[in-house]
């Protein structure tokens, strides 16, 4: 199993798609390196030569920002979304979604699957004793 910088890359998937593991490379991203690596992306990562895994963690890490870096700078942005006070930052505090969609339906995943309407409100005829 190929270690890229730190993290297990699948061997039995294509190069392109295991990239997609490390957080920050998508499919996009993962056909650029390779390229630029002049790796085949169809080849399986677990026939990746020593060499060729040394070029990718050498690309990866002096050109893209990825995992434990990257996480913090989004972390860091949102913060200071917060601190000035924006709309986004009071969005982004309450869990809600930031850009625009709408929150009458269609947010459940953002707000936890949450069903606040009850049935018909008609309560059941009491039973005589």
């Amino acid at each position: 199993m190929p270690r890229i910088i730190g993290i297990n890359i699948p061997d039995n998937k294509r190069v392109e798609v295991s990239l997609t593991y490390i957080y920050g490379i998508g499919r996009s991203l993962a056909r650029r390196i390779l390229h630029k690596a002049n790796i085949q992306p169809s080849i399986r990562a677990k026939d990746l030569t020593p060499d060729q895994v040394g070029l990718l963690k050498e690309i990866i890490e002096k050109q893209y920002k990825t995992e434990g870096e990257l996480r913090r700078e989004i972390i860091t942005a949102i913060r200071r979304l917060r601190e000035i006070g924006s709309w986004r930052g009071s969005r982004h505090t309450k869990r809600l979604p930031v850009r625009g969609q709408r929150t009458k339906t269609n947010n459940r995943t953002v707000r936890g699957n949450v069903r606040k309407t009850v049935g018909s409100g008609r309560k059941p005829a009491a039973t005589p004793t």
